[in-house]
């Protein structure tokens, strides 16, 4: 196996790193967020990117360890990002014809500590 060069490490663990950034955000977001147009941000904006910059990494990988492109990830990338905003533009037109009498409450706050 063939060492990469240092810059190229550099760059794959800085898109490794602000993907997992991005992605525990967007979770966090889905699960924290009190309203289901604001839960939709989370998948769709921040783990979509996070997703994206770990497969942006595994392609210049196996592209630069191989010595020729690999085009995998980039096709899974595009699929991704080519969906996931039809996907959140169908679940909020479902949303919006539920009107607000049938949609779910918010979640309720947690119990406070016992002191």
């Amino acid at each position: 196996m063939n060492a990469l060069p240092l810059w190229l490490d550099v760059l794959l663990a800085l898109l490794v790193g602000v993907g997992t950034a991005f992605a525990l955000v967007g979770s966090w977001g889905l699960a924290k967020l009190s309203d289901f147009y604001k839960r939709l941000h989370g998948p769709t904006k921040a783990t979509t990117l996070g997703v994206g910059c770990v497969l942006v990494a595994s392609a210049l990988w196996f592209s630069f360890s191989r010595g020729s492109p690999s085009l995998h990830e980039f096709l899974i990338t595009l699929f991704l990002f080519l969906t996931a905003p039809v996907s959140a533009h169908l679940l909020v037109k479902a949303a919006l014809k539920l009107g607000p009498r049938e949609q779910m409450p918010p979640p309720a706050p947690p119990p406070a500590p016992p002191r």
